[in-house]
C-alpha cells in the first residue's frame, strides 16, 4: 500500500494544476452542479463535513457556504495547495485542508454530520477500509455520499489496463454492487443512487495525466481498432464529431450511517 500511496502522489502532483484547467478539468467541473443537487437534501447551515481523498477540494469549494465548515483532507500536498489556492481566490474560509490518508483518518469516532468522496474508491488500495473510515468517523445518522467511476455488470474487457496505462496509480473500478456491499458492511444504509453515463474526450484526459507519449499513442491505437472492429478495451469508445471519445460509467449514492 505504500508503493501505490507514492504513486497517487508522484501521479496527482502532476496533475495538480491541471485541475485549475478548465480545458482540461471536463470531468470533475461538468457534473459538479449535479453531485450538489445530489447531496442537496443533506446539506444544513450546521454541517460539519469531511470532504475524504478530495483533490483540490472541488465539493468542498462548491458546498462549502452552505455548511457551517468542510475539512478537505488528501494525500497529496501539491493537490491540496492547489485547492487552497483557489478557495483563497474565491473568498473560501471555512475550509481546512488537511493531508492525510483515507484509509486512516485523523479523527475520533462521529466527528462529522456528513462524510463525502468523489473519484476515490477506484483510486485508492483499499477501498473497503476507506468507506469502512467514513462511516467511523460519521455521526449517527449521517450522510455518507460516494460519487465514483464504476464498471458497469457484464462489461466485455478490463478497462483497467488501459486505465492505468494512462495513469498508473489507477486502481479498480468497482462495480455498483460492490460500492453497495462495501458500504453495507460498514454499517451504513444504502438511501438512494443515481446513475448517468458520460462520453468524454480523449486527448484532455491524456493531457490532465500527463501519459507517457509511448502510453497515449497506445491506447489511441487500441480505442481506434475497437472502433474498426478489433477487440474490446473496457473503454467503449466513439468518434464524436471527428474527436476519439470514451465512456465512463457514474454512480452517485447516499447512505445513512448506523
Amino acid at each position: 500500500m505504500v508503493a501505490h500511496d507514492e504513486r497517487v502522489v508522484r501521479e496527482f502532483s502532476k496533475q495538480a494544476a491541471g485541475f485549475g484547467d478548465p480545458r482540461l478539468n471536463v470531468a470533475f467541473t461538468r457534473h459538479l452542479g449535479r453531485l450538489v443537487a445530489f447531496m442537496e437534501p443533506e446539506l444544513d447551515l450546521e454541517d460539519v463535513v469531511l470532504e475524504v481523498a478530495a483533490g483540490t477540494g472541488l465539493v468542498s469549494r462548491a458546498i462549502a457556504r452552505r455548511v457551517r465548515h468542510v475539512t478537505a483532507l488528501d494525500l497529496t500536498p501539491a493537490m491540496l495547495a492547489q485547492g487552497k489556492r483557489e478557495a483563497d481566490r474565491d473568498a473560501i474560509t471555512n475550509i481546512t485542508f488537511t493531508r492525510g490518508d483515507a484509509a486512516s483518518l485523523p479523527y475520533a469516532d462521529r466527528s462529522f454530520t456528513l462524510v463525502v468522496t468523489r473519484f476515490s474508491l477506484h483510486q485508492v488500495a483499499d477501498p473497503e477500509a476507506v468507506v469502512a473510515e467514513m462511516a467511523r468517523v460519521s455521526r449517527p445518522g449521517a450522510a455518507l455520499i460516494i460519487a465514483d467511476l464504476v464498471r458497469p455488470e457484464g462489461l466485455a474487457a478490463d478497462p483497467d489496463r488501459i486505465e492505468r496505462l494512462r495513469d498508473p496509480s489507477h486502481g479498480v473500478l468497482l462495480t455498483e454492487a460492490r460500492v453497495i456491499e462495501l458500504v453495507t458492511a460498514a454499517g451504513a444504509e444504502v438511501r438512494r443512487a443515481e446513475r448517468f453515463e458520460f462520453s468524454r474526450p480523449l486527448e484532455p484526459w491524456l493531457a490532465l495525466a500527463h501519459t507517457e507519449p509511448e502510453a497515449a499513442a497506445q491506447i489511441r491505437k487500441e480505442l481506434e481498432a475497437e472502433l474498426a472492429g478489433g477487440p474490446a478495451t473496457g473503454m467503449r469508445p466513439a468518434m464524436v464529431d471527428g474527436e476519439l471519445h470514451f465512456t465512463h460509467s457514474y454512480l452517485y449514492l447516499h447512505a445513512n450511517a448506523a
